[in-house]
């Protein structure tokens, strides 16, 4: 039995959960509303010179250039988590 979700799931996940609700109530990110866009910390470089757009349901990091959907962000966030609880 294959651990892969089917792609109709993946795409509904993707587009379907609001971006900015995995980043505060699942993720539990630092966030903070200014000049009226969302931000969020971002993950990678840990800066908050980001934005998320409700249109197309990303999340921007316009520092370290990185799109992030809502599994994206999960996956990132997650690994990170995972590395810092090994080392």
């Amino acid at each position: 039995m294959s651990n892969r979700l089917p792609p109709e799931m993946l795409r509904r996940l993707r587009n379907e959960i609001p971006i900015t609700l995995v980043i505060a109530e699942f993720l539990k990110l630092p966030t903070k509303v200014s000049e009226g866009n969302f931000r969020f910390l971002c993950p990678l470089c840990t800066e908050f010179i980001t934005a998320t757009n409700p249109k197309t349901n990303l999340g921007r990091c316009f520092l370290c250039e990185k799109n992030f959907n809502p599994i994206d962000m999960v996956m990132v966030v997650k690994q990170i988590r995972m590395h810092y609880k090994t080392t």
